[in-house]
């Protein structure tokens, strides 16, 4: 299942080249989006890293062997260490789901943590 529960779009961004907004007030604890994943093995890593996608997919299952790219706009909500959404990884429908944590204003940009937790501060893969 692909759905967009709020009114969202992609445009450039004063923080990291293009992000993704809200067109509409999107109200806290408000799912913006439901995104379907690209599956792909942990044998396919190191091609994939070799492609423009090396920064837009997601660690995937408890046990490392599987990496995901989001379709719909998952992939491109970019980084912040204080988030105004967070995301969810649903491994039984094979979705990752985007909340927002707070209200979000029309023409916010809309950030997650790259981390996995709105909490969590220690430095991410490309500030290392």
């Amino acid at each position: 299942m692909s759905l967009q529960n709020a009114a969202i779009y992609f445009a450039p961004s004063d923080v990291h080249g293009m992000g993704v907004f809200a067109a509409e007030p999107i109200a806290a604890e408000g799912v913006i989006e439901i995104c379907p994943v690209l599956l792909f093995p942990k044998a396919q890593l190191a091609a994939m890293r070799q492609t423009m996608l090396d920064d837009y997919y997601f660690d995937w299952g408890d046990d490392g062997e599987w990496y995901a790219i989001a379709l719909g706009y998952g992939s491109l909500y970019n980084h912040a260490y204080e988030p105004n959404a967070d995301y969810g990884m649903d491994f039984e429908n094979n979705t990752i789901d985007i909340y927002a944590l707070r209200d979000i204003a029309p023409g916010e940009e809309i950030f997650v943590n790259y981390n996995g937790s709105p909490e969590n501060r220690s430095k991410v893969w490309f500030e290392l």
